[in-house]
């Protein structure tokens, strides 16, 4: 399922998707592997606006938003099938969210992770692809997420 980001199709938002976000998700344990979140996160995507990356009639990826204001919205979830890790598939959906949250007047987005205080490598791995994409570490919070550390990165969307 190897792709190129030249080769995706990204479609939405659209809401009602966990039914084709769900297996994604379930092969990415080392993200993913806490059942009570994962099905959080499946409960989710059904009500939010979703973004989905296609290749070939296949789902390869995906980006939920959380709108928390007209000026901020919010990564909620993303994932991208292993199989396209390192693709470009995570660079184009972030890059057709901020283009689509920009034209309606979105100043901020956001998104949530594993803090820099624990040790997780996966994690490590995700903060620096949030970074690569311009967002900057925020804040480090210890109590919102129950027995991990959770950072928030931002960044400034160019409302032109």
């Amino acid at each position: 399922m190897l792709t190129n980001s030249s080769m995706i199709d990204v479609q939405g938002p659209v809401l009602g998707q966990a039914a084709l976000c769900e297996p994604i998700l379930r092969l990415l344990p080392e993200w993913f592997g806490i059942e009570v979140a994962l099905k959080e996160y499946v409960d989710e995507i059904d009500k939010l606006p979703t973004f989905l990356a296609v290749a070939k009639n296949q789902v390869v990826g995906f980006l939920t938003v959380k709108q928390h204001s007209e000026y901020a919205a919010e990564i909620y979830v993303m994932a991208v099938h292993p199989s396209s890790h390192r693709s470009g598939v995570g660079r184009q959906l972030v890059k057709i969210v901020e283009q689509t949250l920009d034209s309606s007047g979105v100043e901020y987005l956001q998104v949530k992770t594993l803090g820099l205080s624990h040790p997780d490598k996966h994690y490590a791995q995700t903060r620096a692809f949030y970074q690569s994409v311009g967002f900057r570490p925020l804040e480090e919070f210890t109590n919102l997420w129950p027995e991990n550390p959770c950072l928030q990165m931002v960044k400034r969307l160019s409302t032109s």
